[in-house]
Order: C-alpha cells, then sequence, then structure tokens
C-alpha cells in the first residue's frame, strides 16, 4: 500500500512541472490584441486560374489574398498563412504550388516587397505538403498576403462535394 502512494506522489510530482510548462507555454503564445486587424480580400482581387481535368496549368493572373492593418501595433508580429482544404485539394491536384508575397505599403501608398531586418523577405510557396507559410514582420505597417505566380498539375475537377478553389486562413502573434 505504501510503495504506490509513493509512486502516485512521484508520479504526481514529476508530471507538475510539465503542466506548468505548458501553461506558460500556452500563455505566452498570444494573438496579437486587436492592434492588428486582417481582412480578406475581395474575389474579384483574388487570383485566378483555369484548371481543367488531366491538364498542367498556372496561375494566370496574381491576387491578393488578405490586408492586414497593423499601423497600431506597437511590436513585431509573425504571420502564417494557412492551406485549409488540402484534404479535398489532393483529389483534384497532383501538385499544387503557389508563390506567396508579402507587400508593405509605402509613403505614397504604393505596395512594394516587405522585408525583415533590413533584408527582402523571400519568396515563400505553398504546396499540398506543407500547406502553411510564416512570415515576421515589423510593426506600425500596413501589409497584404498575396498569390505572385504558381502551377498545378489538375487530375480531375470533380471535388465530391468540396471546391478545387484553394481556402486561406491567416493568422497573427506576436513575434
Amino acid at each position: 500500500m505504501k510503495k504506490k502512494l509513493i509512486f502516485a506522489l512521484i508520479v504526481a510530482l514529476l508530471l507538475t512541472p510539465w503542466q506548468m510548462a505548458f501553461a506558460f507555454g500556452a500563455n505566452n503564445i498570444t494573438l496579437v490584441p486587436k492592434t492588428v486587424q486582417i481582412e480578406a480580400a475581395s474575389p474579384s482581387a483574388a487570383p485566378r486560374w483555369h484548371a481543367f481535368g488531366r491538364a498542367i496549368g498556372g496561375v494566370d493572373r496574381p491576387g491578393d489574398l488578405f490586408y492586414i492593418d497593423a499601423t497600431q501595433n506597437p511590436t513585431p508580429i509573425r504571420l502564417t498563412l494557412y492551406l485549409t482544404n488540402t484534404q479535398e485539394l489532393r483529389h483534384c491536384y497532383s501538385y499544387l504550388i503557389l508563390k506567396v508575397r508579402v507587400y508593405v505599403e509605402g509613403n505614397a501608398g504604393e505596395w512594394e516587397k516587405a522585408s525583415w531586418q533590413g533584408e527582402l523577405i523571400p519568396d515563400a510557396f505553398i504546396t499540398l505538403h506543407n500547406s502553411q507559410v510564416g512570415f515576421a514582420l515589423a510593426n506600425n505597417a500596413n501589409y497584404k498576403v498575396t498569390i505572385d505566380g504558381g502551377s498545378f498539375y489538375c487530375i480531375t475537377v470533380s471535388a465530391d462535394g468540396g471546391s478545387i478553389s484553394p481556402q486561406f486562413h491567416l493568422t497573427a502573434e506576436q513575434a
């Protein structure tokens, strides 16, 4: 009986630090407060391509996915773009590779490639295999996330109740 009690006490003591570390980690990874606003681009601004069954293709018209207003945010942020319907897309595409870029709004309202710590942010690619890309960005600016190119091989346009169009989700966290 004593051995079981001692064993239970040791197990409880060993597990307690893990629970506290988890809670600390969860509190440390907080979403950016209301100082960052994310808005989805209108369908007319979205990228476009034409997919046909058993055809290789590419992005016909680059386009915007999200607009990020971080002008009131005092700290750097990390954006993560997710491809949310890969399960549906895998039935339609053998491969899907999309070039993702982040632009920052300049003083005159023009969009230029964003930079981080003095270096231009390199192009990133979101695919059916990685399904997400992330970017660290400076504070106090307006940004947009775009699809600037890409290629695919479309197996079929029958999505069995799903969609052959990628669906995206964007999150912002403190960097």
